[in-house]
């Protein structure tokens, strides 16, 4: 993601320069990161977080699930601060890089209302605010078959925080609006137009819900494969065709719910999502998971099921089904039928050795169907099932 709002970085640099002149108690450090070795069994391909360029194969390596955040946050008065978070890890590239995850300045209008304005994080699931922080999550990963429906993470933009108590029960309510990049491992961006969100939190005892909602406007305009599928078609009298597989200015959208319970030594988690376009290059999809922990003192195993489905078609109608114009057809369906279909089973234990330090190990069975579901560079002829390990210590500071 490109590093646009460059008025907010100067206004926070400015911020925090004049704040620690003047007294460094207003300002705040903190960070967070994962040392992590993954391998699964199969050198038929590879085993990559959502957007990773490369993964793992059957040689242990460290840069799936490794990463390391550092986050600063400038109080400049009672109502005023400014916070930036980045972020180093493998995500487009094949080698570790830095981006800025968070730029924003907060105003507190109210005990509880909050405005934010800059890159802010963009609540497309139950985790999204802090995903990247192992430490906080029990699983050493989210589940991929749902984190893959939609990659992004931050907006430019703003967003309004506003907070209650309706009885025993906390409520939050989040909206946010604005616009994104997202550069995707085929050597492409994405450009969201419109992105607006609104995610609210019920939290009563043990218990929280969560429901989430993305609309935005999506168009791809450099992709040469897409590119050139859209004009070919178009040029041989496809038309309806092309426009089913082209992104401009396309309307997509992804609605989900989540449940988390936390109650005496059982823990659950479970999110449910619905993904949807207008382009069958943007798939529809249904995707979930449900985690079932319990915690024996400092030792927390836990089981994960996971499971991602399409609901769109996965070839486009009214093509040919010979001829010289057969690649187009082949070219147009495998835009349709890329979304990874899945399921998985995994089995994890978390252990907090340290206050600020975790050690977790887990083992996925991931079994993909029609195709390499969530696994990237397949040979031909790969299928599952596959067996995917990996540990990591987890830590904050």
């Amino acid at each position: 993601m490109k590093l646009k709002p460059f008025i907010t970085l100067l206004a926070m640099t400015s911020a925090v320069s004049a704040a620690w002149a003047q007294d460094t108690s207003n300002i705040t450090i903190s960070g967070f990161g994962t040392a992590a070795l993954t391998r699964s069994n199969s050198s038929d391909a590879e085993f990559a977080r959502p957007n990773q360029l490369a993964g793992v194969t059957s040689g242990a390596k460290t840069g799936v699930d490794s990463n390391l955040g550092l986050q600063v946050t400038a109080k400049m008065n009672d109502w005023l601060s400014f916070t930036g978070q980045g972020l180093v890890r493998k995500n487009v590239t094949d080698n570790f890089g830095a981006e800025l995850a968070w730029a924003f300045a907060k105003a507190k209008v109210s005990d509880n209302l909050n405005i934010r304005v800059g890159r802010v994080g963009l609540p497309v699931y139950m985790i999204s605010d802090y995903r990247n922080v192992g430490y906080a999550n029990t699983m050493l990963r989210p589940p991929v078959e749902m984190y893959t429906q939609v990659t992004l993470e931050s907006l430019d933009g703003a967003d309004v925080l506003y907070q209650t108590n309706l009885g025993d029960t906390a409520v939050t309510a989040q909206v946010a609006y604005g616009v994104t990049d997202s550069d995707n491992r085929g050597g492409f961006t994405a450009k969201f137009k419109k992105v607006s969100s609104i995610n609210i939190v019920a939290e009563n005892g043990p218990f929280t819900l969560r429901f989430g909602r993305v609309d935005a406007n999506v168009t791809v305009d450099n992709s040469t494969n897409l590119n050139t599928l859209v004009s070919g078609l178009t040029k041989f009298g496809f038309a309806s065709a092309a426009n089913a597989i082209a992104v401009n200015d396309t309307k997509a959208s992804f609605t989900s719910v989540g449940l988390g319970v936390d109650w005496k030594s059982m823990v659950v988690q479970a999110e449910y999502g619905k993904r949807k376009s207008a382009s069958l290059s943007i798939a529809d999809t249904t995707s979930w998971y449900t985690m079932f922990g319990y915690r024996m003192g400092a030792f927390l195993p836990y089981f994960v099921h996971a499971s991602a489905t399409q609901d769109s078609p996965r070839t486009v109608a009214g093509l040919p089904n010979a001829g010289p114009l057969l690649p187009y057809t082949l070219g147009a369906n495998g835009l349709a039928s890329a979304s990874p279909i899945q399921t998985s089973n995994s089995i994890g234990v978390r252990w907090d050795f340290h206050k600020s330090a975790a050690l977790k190990l887990q083992l996925d069975r991931m079994s993909p169907e029609n195709g390499p579901g969530v696994f990237i560079n397949a040979k031909p002829g790969f299928k599952g099932p596959v067996t995917v390990f990996a540990a990591a210590v987890d830590f904050v500071f």
